[in-house]
């Protein structure tokens, strides 16, 4: 095993199977060093764990929560594009992240670091990345967020 699987053992973190797509889209996109991910949602065995506003219908803490589950499901797209090996993964590049709230809310980056911190936690220094938090009036399956990532491969 190596260090990143190391790290999310150490983090009782069990990747699950990269979702298939619900339509036409494809999970993930490698493009010369790049994967980009589709959107990824706090989904646990193809249903919805976190679901409505966030600052209204759940904390921003458990939507930091929601968040970190996604990116624990873009992980799981990035492992299926590199045939298993995360070790491949040399930097996580970009992480978007929208999050369903009212127009008031403007604590979007506190719940997309949900996803940032695991990122950093996982793969290290390679983890920083840029990124977006924007607010969304929506979601889909009215989920609390969504997260998309951009993972440079070394290999």
């Amino acid at each position: 095993m190596g260090k990143v699987e190391d790290r999310l053992r150490q983090l009782g973190i069990e990747l699950p199977e990269a979702a298939a797509p619900v339509a036409n889209y494809v999970g993930w996109v490698r493009s010369g060093k790049l994967i980009f991910t589709a959107g990824q949602i706090p989904v646990v065995d193809g249903k919805p764990r976190y679901t409505g506003k966030a600052g209204v219908d759940v904390s921003i803490e458990e939507a930091a929560d929601a968040a970190r589950l996604c990116a624990i499901n873009a992980i799981s797209q990035a492992r299926a594009a590199t045939g298993g090996d995360l070790e491949r993964i040399a930097r996580v590049v970009k992480l978007t992240g929208f999050v369903n709230c009212n127009g008031d809310f403007t604590a979007h980056p506190q719940v997309i670091n949900g996803a940032s911190g695991l990122m950093v936690e996982v793969f290290g220094e390679a983890g920083r990345h840029a990124r977006s938090a924007v607010g969304a009036s929506s979601l889909p399956l009215n989920v609390t967020c969504e997260v998309e990532a951009v993972f440079e491969v070394c290999c």
